[in-house]
């Protein structure tokens, strides 16, 4: 489910990423992005990722902190397979990564501009049952 138009319109706290991370009570500073594995490599094709559909209608991409993951693969991506979990190290990306209340109010990391695929630290595919045990070295739980 995207997020509706009206969040543009609502103040937002954004905090910068070592600030978010204390907040997150994430543990590195590594963000994730799921996505569709065709969609991906059309990214890879052109060295840039500039985001999927709910990406380009909200203006920035959604990402989920280690902790996040397992919640947003289940809200937004139940039932599709062909998943890759992407990952990318939030410090190199700048101010253009910003961490904003979404899902209950918790901070999610949003990037204000296009994914150069060179930021990318690791790409891995997302079994299609969604079992996320194997992931525990990127500091994934279930």
């Amino acid at each position: 489910m995207a997020l509706s138009g009206d969040w543009n319109r609502v103040s937002k706290a954004v905090l910068t990423p070592p600030l978010a991370m204390a907040h997150t009570g994430c543990m590195t500073s590594f963000i994730y992005k799921i996505e569709q594995r065709d969609q991906w490599a059309a990214a890879t094709a052109i060295g840039r990722y500039k985001g999927a559909p709910v990406d380009l209608a909200d203006g920035f991409i959604h990402f989920s902190a280690a902790d996040q993951v397992a919640g947003t693969l289940g809200k937004h991506f139940a039932g599709r397979t062909d998943l890759l979990l992407i990952q990318i190290d939030a410090d190199t990306l700048g101010s253009d990564l910003k961490w904003e209340p979404s899902r209950g109010g918790a901070l999610f990391p949003h990037l204000y501009g296009d994914l150069d695929i060179s930021m990318v630290t690791g790409v891995r595919p997302i079994p299609d049952g969604h079992d996320l045990s194997g992931f525990a070295d990127w500091g994934i739980t279930p």
